[in-house]
């Protein structure tokens, strides 16, 4: 039911769906004589929609997020490396027959790149279907999986769960299969902006990993001194972040985490 709840608020809360919704409101509203209310909702839609998407609020937002946690120094044994979902599409995998990454990918160059520095290391991967609709039977675990062994990594090497539909449930599922032994070092690998939101759920279910960014998507502070290429651009960089920040509110309010804002330890 939370996983259900969370996705409708979402869908709401996300800004390119309140501007459209704010813009649906205002102009049946003008239309029909409510010109106050009308007026009021187009001009907060055109507004918002100025702001999300020219200036630097969601670079802004992301860069927050992506500067928690730093690249790690790695000076140990790797035991293993954790891949979450989230880089692959298995609905589109599905209809067409083919093994589909989005935007995120790079989370799996990254393990194959990886499994190759550390060769002795297990890799696990976390994921179930993650979204509330489609019909696909495939996961992202099974997915991700057969991208891997496409990209060159052993299958004997693979170990994966597909029960997970969010985060939290990324670290609750992965500590149970893993059962990590103490001082193992396990590397987790995700969107840099998704690093806050998974190592507060890891670290709710008992599992110290040791945080492996990638995906970035913002360069620095020379992002905060200029418009944005687009709108589109601002737009997905704001929605991108709303949806993280949302997530580490929700799941904070929740009592699913115990940190709002988790940091290096």
């Amino acid at each position: 039911m939370f996983f259900v709840i969370s996705k409708l608020v979402e869908f709401f809360l996300i800004p390119s769906n309140l501007i459209a919704l704010l813009g649906m409101v205002g102009i049946p509203a003008a239309l029909l004589g409510r010109f106050r209310l009308g007026r009021a909702c187009i001009i907060a839609s055109v507004l918002l929609l100025a702001i999300c998407g020219w200036s630097p609020l969601g670079p802004a937002a992301l860069m927050l997020l992506e500067n928690r946690f730093p690249q790690p120094v790695i000076d140990m044994p790797v035991a293993g490396i954790i891949l979450l979902g989230g880089a692959v599409d298995p609905h589109i995998s599905s209809y067409r027959g083919t093994l589909a990454m989005n935007e995120a990918g790079e989370r799996l160059t990254a393990t194959v790149d990886l499994s190759r520095r550390y060769p002795d290391a297990r890799i696990f991967l976390s994921g179930g279907l993650g979204q509330s609709h489609g019909a696909s039977t495939l996961t992202e675990s099974k997915v991700a999986r057969d991208i891997l062994v496409s990209l060159g990594v052993s299958p004997e090497r693979i170990e994966m769960e597909e029960r997970s539909r969010n985060t939290c449930e990324n670290g609750t599922e992965s500590a149970a299969s893993i059962q990590p032994k103490p001082g193992e070092l396990w590397l987790l690998v995700t969107s840099a902006s998704h690093m806050p939101r998974a190592i507060g759920c890891f670290r709710a279910a008992g599992f110290d990993v040791t945080p492996y960014p990638v995906d970035y998507r913002t360069r620095g502070a020379a992002d905060l001194k200029r418009p944005t290429d687009s709108i589109t651009v601002g737009l997905a960089a704001t929605d991108l972040a709303a949806h993280e920040w949302f997530g580490l509110l929700t799941y904070r309010i929740a009592g699913l985490t115990a940190e709002l804002f988790p940091s290096v330890h």
